[in-house]
């Protein structure tokens, strides 16, 4: 396997972790007693702390994401378990285990070429 294949999948998986976390914040379904705004910034600021290396394929950076990944897994786990409706949670859940295998198997392939 190549190491850029499992970046892409990181990639497509911290994509899809934004979007779903923006609109679920936003559109679908806003916090009744929270600001959307405060919201937004308890969800998804924190994917944006190491998104610049992660851009570059920075190994470091690219790990701190996959760590970043698992408290999504555990948010996505517990609402799935939770509520009635599963779908958000699920893709949730999906979203960030691309995210962390991605990440995790492209440091590992990445650094075994340097």
């Amino acid at each position: 396997m190549n190491a850029r294949y499992f970046y892409t999948i990181a990639l497509s998986g911290y994509v899809g972790l934004f979007i779903l976390l923006m609109l679920w914040n936003t559109v679908i379904s806003p916090p009744e007693k929270l600001p959307i705004a405060l919201a937004l910034i308890i969800t998804v600021s924190p994917l944006l702390l190491p998104f610049r290396g992660f851009i570059k394929g920075n190994l470091k950076s690219c790990s701190w994401m996959a760590y970043l990944s698992m408290p999504y897994f555990i948010h996505g786990s517990i609402e799935a378990y939770a509520r009635t409706e599963r779908l958000l949670p699920a893709l949730e859940v999906l979203f960030s285990l691309l995210l962390f295998l991605g990440a995790t198997l492209f440091v590992r392939y990445a650094a075994r070429k340097q």
